[in-house]
């Protein structure tokens, strides 16, 4: 089976760095085999500081898929869904590349992103980029335990990966991206117990609030597979400083279709105008969809475009 990037299913970390790049020439052959050389970068400090836990991922935007691998493309890999209703909106960011690096090490992620720059600089403008960090016990900057619903252990990879009945992309992930800024000041004047019912989950103990209604973010974005299975694999981190505080959310999936319906629980929420109370405290200000293709698929990509270039060269010198 191809090999998921280690950064889709990985375990917390404490540190990471999202990076999102547009790029700016039409050297396509060059990006495909950088794309591999960062893959390259992602294992080699994985080998050298293996206690720090260091994953990457890659992903290929949906406007920029078709230009950097021409041919197939995942069949539900569409743009980032922009909705709104009344004040609550999911706003688009373009981006052709999103790259995580997260470690349990600081100083390492600042490196990898560093070299992740100065190899991928001549090709790409940088349009965001975000430092994010564990808080407490895994905990979003409210204070409520952040994606208790994720599956565990191999149930990663069912709810997250591409499995072999789809062979070309086997090992990928449809990934979609969100920053959210809390309007901390507001939330803080919200009591406890009020708190625990906009959530839907207890504060200290993280257990479910019987009276949190339809409106909860929890129910709200627990959608289930076949009513027993997450479909969605969260990858989200806190970010902040003294001015903003958030959460970069990341999604990953092997049902392109499956973050689009938990937005729209979100955003429109059902029938009564149940919609996911948390968004009156809290707003996304960017959105990107993305494929995360298999390690295999990266790599086999890089050799063959390198290969078919070199013999483009030779057809036009002999003729």
């Amino acid at each position: 089976m191809a090999q998921a990037q280690k950064g889709i299913v990985a375990e917390p970390n404490l540190h990471a760095q999202y990076l999102m790049f547009n790029v700016v020439d039409d050297e396509l052959s060059v990006m495909r085999e950088k794309l591999a050389r960062v893959l390259d970068l992602f294992d080699y400090y994985d080998e050298e500081h293996y206690e720090a836990m260091v994953s990457g991922v890659i992903g290929i935007g949906n406007s920029f898929w078709n230009e950097i691998y021409p041919g197939a493309t995942p069949r539900e890999l569409a743009p980032f869904p922009d909705m709104q209703c009344e004040d609550r909106c999911a706003p688009v960011l373009q981006a052709d590349l999103f790259i995580q690096i997260r470690a349990d090490r600081l100083d390492i992620v600042h490196q990898m992103s560093i070299e992740v720059l100065e190899l991928l600089k001549l090709h790409v403008e940088l349009v965001e980029q975000v430092r994010a960090f564990r808080y407490l016990d895994g905990r979003d900057l409210t204070g409520f335990i952040d994606a208790d619903d994720n599956p565990r252990g191999m149930k990663k990879f069912d709810v997250a990966v591409i499995g072999d009945d789809d062979i070309e992309f086997a090992g990928g992930s449809y990934i979609h991206i969100q920053r959210y800024r809390h309007d901390m000041a507001r939330w803080n004047t919200l009591s406890e117990k009020r708190q625990e019912q906009v959530i839907g989950r207890t504060k200290e103990h993280n257990l479910p609030v019987v009276d949190s209604g339809l409106s909860s973010h929890t129910h709200r974005t627990k959608l289930l597979r076949h009513g027993k299975y997450p479909t969605l694999l969260k990858q989200s981190m806190p970010y902040g400083n003294m001015s903003v505080q958030g959460l970069f959310y990341v999604a990953c999936s092997n049902d392109g279709q499956a973050f689009k319906d938990v937005l729209y629980s979100r955003i429109f929420g059902d029938e009564n105008g149940n919609y996911d109370r948390f968004l009156d405290y809290t707003s996304a200000e960017t959105g990107a969809a993305f494929f995360a293709p298999s390690i295999q698929f990266i790599k086999r990509s890089a050799v063959s475009q390198t290969v078919d270039d070199m013999l483009s060269s030779q057809i036009d010198f002999d003729e």
